[in-house]
């Protein structure tokens, strides 16, 4: 099943993923600025990159995505991935996209690829495990909202 780079070409792609995405947790008020999410995406200092899983049953058509950023372990000493968002589209899920995705972001590096999920998502859960992750229970998350 393909998963490639994303381009240009696919950012109302991205944005409506995300947006659906959003709808699907339960949050239908995001819509995104396009013309910001080019610049973060594609302009001359991208902030993060994507990879887009096309649908196995329409070739070209987006299926799927991984939003992702560069992060770097201090004490392993090398970058890894942070995995922001995964999403497949109602109708392209049980072909493996999922697993595609993240096996091509286990690629791109010998670190680590990290992520959040939801408590209570057993499904989500359940698909992660089967896949060999395992939780951090030792770590809490802190952040500032902007």
């Amino acid at each position: 099943m393909p998963v490639r780079d994303a381009e240009v070409a696919d950012l109302e792609d991205i944005c409506a993923m995300i947006e659906e995405h959003a709808v699907y947790e339960g949050n239908d008020s995001i819509k995104l600025d396009r013309a910001a999410m080019t610049k973060h995406l594609f302009g001359p200092d991208p902030k993060a990159w994507v990879l887009i899983a096309e649908s196995p049953e329409a070739p070209g058509e987006a299926a799927g995505f991984a939003f992702c950023c560069w992060n770097f372990s201090t004490w392993d000493a090398r970058p890894g991935i942070w995995l922001d968002d995964l999403f497949v589209r109602p109708q392209h899920r049980r072909f493996g996209l999922g697993g595609e995705l993240l096996r091509a972001l286990r690629t791109r590096t010998d670190g680590r690829v990290s992520w959040d999920m939801q408590r209570g998502n057993e499904k989500a859960e359940a698909f992660y495990q089967q896949l060999g992750a395992k939780p951090a229970p030792e770590w809490l998350r802190y952040q500032w909202e902007g």
